[in-house]
């Protein structure tokens, strides 16, 4: 059922991202990797509603985390597992 949630919706571009002392078009990039590697990992019939959660939460987390502008692919990934991993923890916090 994640066909149903358009990616597209959450994609960044360098303006909306702050700033980050010329660094913008990076952190954009990162933060959209987020976004596609949380949608790529979810199982096809995740609920619509519970997958919008999740990525609202890549926003929320990352864009004040100085670390964003550091990250690497490889923890982009395990954060994205991780995330959709222990979902019930992490969207039981954001409630």
């Amino acid at each position: 059922m994640k066909e149903f949630v358009i990616i597209h919706d959450f994609l960044v571009s360098e303006e909306v991202v702050g700033d980050w002392d010329g660094q913008e078009v990076t952190i954009a990039e990162k933060v959209n990797e987020f976004y596609h590697t949380i949608y790529l990992l979810a199982e096809d019939d995740i609920d619509p509603e519970e997958l919008t959660s999740l990525l609202d939460l890549v926003w929320e987390h990352w864009i004040g985390n100085d670390h964003l502008a550091d990250i690497e692919h490889d923890e982009i990934y395990d954060w994205s597992r991780h995330l959709l991993e222990n979902r019930d923890q992490y969207l039981e916090q954001d409630n």
